[in-house]
């Protein structure tokens, strides 16, 4: 029977256990996208706190396609040495980490004079503008992105990349048949939407090599109207399986998508959790290589369910790693405690003013307690 600490590897990157920190925004880099100190010690806590699996704030391949202020950059050489800084932190705590490559598409902030671009020129809830829709010039370019970014990555001595396919980023926007509304080779049918994506998997897996693992995070449901559906994610799934990608995370939701975006709140009770579960189920018997899942997991013991019925391969969690980064360390010492996540969203608020993600529930606690 599978264990969640179980050793285990994924095309060769040997992980202590089946925790995976999910990838959350973090806020911690310069306005280049240059990573410091700060993200670096974040980091190692984690690694620290016995996360098998690291995977970094969503990394922009192109200035163009940077969303949020604070954002980490892989389109420079130029961050090599602080990139490396990363690595040694959580390698030095036995952890593994892994960078999340993307491209936002038209969620990207682009300053003036910058031009937005996206699969097809039409206005979306979660644009920013509307965008102009790429050309076969600008897709190739973005393609190659990918690919330089994904070879800095491995010099760089991070163990693993993963490709954000989901959250309505550009690659989700190839796939949603709501924001691509190509009637060339890449729009129409499921076949020419996964093709960006295939491109871009490609165009990584050549930069890094046979050996070195590529993973991607991908939407099992848009759950909106005219969106990417389980249907789809099916085959797409099993069309990344079948070219060698070497593990896939389940998630869901785009900004757009209401009550079920990707950072649910108030996930008060075992019923709410797991959200994209069903999803990723779906996914996994489609599929040979391994799974992960991610979605409002608080509970040990259907953590433990999960892996153990084999529903998925890996248990990715990220808001319950700002509050507690030593979580999978508790669980593992025997406190199986909820995990003391509330699902505020709370932590997002001072990394937009302060420059870095932090927990806002434990900070008021613990200034409560400095002023008795």
């Amino acid at each position: 029977m599978k264990n969640l600490f179980d050793v285990t590897k994924i095309k060769g990157m040997e992980l202590r256990n089946r925790f995976v920190r999910s990838a959350t925004w973090e806020g911690m880099c310069d306005e280049q996208g240059r990573p410091g100190r700060k993200l670096a010690e974040c980091y190692q806590r984690l690694a620290g706190g016995g996360v098998g699996l690291i995977i970094t704030g969503y990394t922009f391949v192109r200035p163009d396609g940077k969303q949020t202020r604070g954002s980490m950059g892989a389109h420079s050489d130029n961050f090599a040495g602080d990139m490396r800084a990363l690595c040694t932190a959580v390698h030095n705590e036995g952890g593994k980490l892994c960078v999340q490559l993307v491209h936002a598409g038209g969620q990207a902030r682009v300053p003036p004079g910058i031009n937005l671009i996206a699969p097809s020129a039409l206005a979306a809830t979660e644009y920013s503008a509307v965008p102009s829709g790429m050309s076969l010039g600008d897709i190739s370019e973005v393609v190659a992105a990918f690919g330089e970014s994904s070879r800095r990555a491995k010099v760089w001595g991070f163990d693993a990349i993963q490709l954000h396919a989901a959250h309505g980023y550009l690659i989700n926007q190839f796939l949603s048949p709501r924001t691509n509304h190509r009637v060339d080779a890449y729009g129409g049918s499921i076949e020419n939407r996964m093709r960006f994506l295939l491109d871009v998997y490609r165009s990584a897996r050549c930069a890094v090599g046979a050996d070195f693992p590529v993973l991607v995070k991908l939407n099992g449901s848009d759950f909106i109207k005219n969106g990417f559906s389980i249907d789809d994610a099916v085959k797409v799934a099993a069309a990344l399986d079948h070219e060698g990608i070497d593990a896939i995370e389940v998630s869901g939701g785009t900004p757009a998508s209401g009550d079920c975006t990707p950072v649910r709140r108030k996930i008060d009770t075992r019923e709410q959790e797991a959200y994209n579960l069903p999803l990723a189920v779906r996914i996994k018997s489609a599929v040979s290589c391994p799974t992960m899942v991610v979605g409002g997991f608080r509970t040990f013991d259907l953590v433990r369910e999960v892996i153990e019925k084999e529903k998925a391969d890996y248990i990715s969690l990220a808001r319950p790693f700002i509050r507690e980064p030593g979580l999978v360390h508790r669980w593992q010492a025997g406190d199986t405690s909820r995990a003391r996540c509330i699902s505020c969203n709370g932590c997002y608020r001072p990394g937009l003013r302060e420059g870095g993600i932090t927990c806002i529930v434990d900070r008021t606690e613990r200034s409560g307690k400095a002023h008795r």
